[in-house]
């Protein structure tokens, strides 16, 4: 993608994966078994060491119950430096 950093991006989702999961109440691991991952996965979401897939993505979302294209939008938002 032009003009985006890959590393700030993947930071910007994490931060908003683990908002939303503690949001929800849920443990790293609680949430893998939801989205039918592997229970380290959510970490390295978190942390900004890997970025999901579209069907990750998905699965998340429905885990979390929130729409995936609002995890996006609330990626998209802190990468404008807009807190969610």
């Amino acid at each position: 993608m032009n003009g985006v950093d890959h590393r700030a991006m993947a930071l910007a989702f994490g931060a908003v994966l683990k908002t939303k999961r503690e949001s929800a109440l849920l443990s790293q691991e609680r949430l893998a078994e939801l989205a039918d991952l592997d229970r380290t996965t959510p970490s390295l979401y978190e942390r900004g060491l890997r970025q999901p897939t579209i069907a990750t993505l998905i699965a998340l979302g429905r885990a979390l119950e929130c729409d995936a294209c609002k995890l996006l939008e609330l990626t998209i938002a802190r990468l404008h430096g807009r807190p969610d």
